[in-house]
């Protein structure tokens, strides 16, 4: 009985805080609460099931009288799926939520699921798809940054949205992506500006072979000339990559005060165990990653990474009611064992901003939904998020942690309330001309 109450409660919990988001925007309808199973899918091919069972059908985002279909575009096989299966599984308890509500205008959110394969060609086909085909009403997806890269202009070709749930490095807006991670001034930078107060000045900056560690990287670089701090390494690998021998005889001889790492997907697994095994630990060196959360921790070890830090705007230990609540029913859903994580909550409020967006516009007309959607405010599991207008980011709250010998982070610093996000950081003179380079 006690479980079943704690669990009641819960689900009334997220019931009222999707009722405030749609009071907040003038809509009216599609509360939160808890639901039937959620669709799956996998190995590149899709499902199409909605949250209660039922099959779709039909040629337009407004899938019959009653339905509504939605993307759910991820990679579920390949080296990214250690971080995307978490994300696709929160969208989905999102949708469960809203649905047990009455959905989103009276009608039942139906998800259709593609796999990117960890392969941006493959990403950018599954989104034309999922618009030109399953004519789906918005698309929830991507991780890397590559595969937000491949998916842009199929979104602007066809006026899709798409709402993308990971950091970045920043210096883009598109007017079909609304971006619910971390901006670089939402991350990077102040986590750059925390690292030199508190750990030292020299750098050495890891990442994987694309555009977000490149971008990142370049970025760093430029704060780092600026503030008083220095580059003793720069390093990056293929995703996948899993021999870091060298790189750790490098870091070895460089001697920093901290590697900064943008390594993403497995990866890490590779490096921290090794840089374990060689006998360095977060004692001897600083890290500070910005792509590893509470479920890559699962993956890698939390004996491996106890000590360690990572830059993010959520974690599973965030103090606040709304969080309590969906840690609960995210557990209550998958297992006791699952983790949430930022990425995870990014994407599950990604959902629930794009409903409180359809609510409020009246319609799952793209070009509705982006003008309804701005000012949009939330209280998250993070904390109260709120859609910039300008730029359709939404302002988030910067927090750095160490990593706690349970796999949970303990939160070392936090900024005083959400950051509004800059993505071409216009506020900061070093940054000037960043884009265009």
């Amino acid at each position: 009985m006690r479980n079943r109450r704690k669990k009641w409660l819960s689900a009334m919990m997220l019931v009222l805080a999707f009722a405030l988001v749609l009071a907040g925007c003038g809509g009216g309808g599609g509360n939160a609460g808890s639901g039937g199973s959620p669709a799956s899918g996998s190995g590149g091919g899709s499902s199409n099931e909605s949250a209660g069972g039922a099959e779709t059908s039909g040629d337009s985002g407004d899938a019959g009288e009653g339905e509504i279909k939605v993307g759910i575009l991820h990679s579920l096989s390949g080296t990214m799926a250690i971080s995307e299966v978490s994300v696709k599984d929160a969208e989905l308890l999102a949708i469960e939520e809203i649905n047990a509500q009455g959905g989103v205008l009276g009608k039942k959110i139906v998800p259709i699921i593609e796999d990117g394969a960890s392969d941006w060609p493959t990403f950018a086909e599954k989104a034309r798809k999922l618009i030109s085909e399953d004519k789906v009403a918005t698309v929830f997806g991507g991780w890397t940054s590559a595969s937000r890269k491949a998916m842009l202009p199929v979104f602007e070709e066809l006026n899709g949205l798409l709402w993308y749930p990971v950091q970045y490095e920043g210096l883009e807006a598109s007017p079909n992506i609304f971006y619910t991670g971390a901006t670089t001034n939402q991350q990077i930078v102040p986590s750059v500006t925390w690292l030199l107060k508190n750990r030292g000045k020299k750098f050495f900056l890891l990442g994987s072979d694309y555009v977000f560690p490149r971008t990142a990287n370049k970025i760093i670089k430029a704060q780092l000339q600026a503030e008083g701090g220095e580059v003793v390494g720069e390093e990056y690998t293929p995703l996948g990559h899993t021999d870091y021998s060298t790189i750790i005889s490098k870091i070895k001889q460089a001697n920093p005060d901290v590697v900064y790492n943008t390594l993403n997907g497995d990866s890490n697994v590779a490096f921290f165990k090794q840089l374990k095994d060689a006998g360095i630990t977060a004692q001897d060196l600083t890290t500070l990653s910005v792509s590893i959360a509470e479920e890559e921790i699962r993956g890698i070890g939390a004996d491996v990474l106890e000590g360690h830090l990572a830059a993010w705007n959520y974690y599973q230990t965030t103090d606040t009611p709304e969080n309590k609540a969906f840690v609960e029913a995210y557990k209550a859903k998958y297992g006791e064992d699952r983790v949430t994580a930022d990425p995870i909550e990014a994407g599950y409020i990604a959902v629930y901003l794009w409903a409180a967006a359809v609510e409020k516009a009246g319609t799952t007309d793209v070009d509705a939904v982006r003008e309804a959607a701005k000012g949009i405010e939330w209280n998250a599991p993070e904390g109260k998020v709120t859609v910039d207008g300008d730029n359709q980011h939404i302002y988030k709250t910067v927090r750095i942690g160490e990593v706690q010998a349970d796999g949970m982070f303990k939160e070392l610093w936090a900024t005083d309330g959400p950051v509004k996000p800059d993505p071409y950081l216009a506020g900061y003179e070093w940054a000037a001309g960043l884009a265009e380079e």
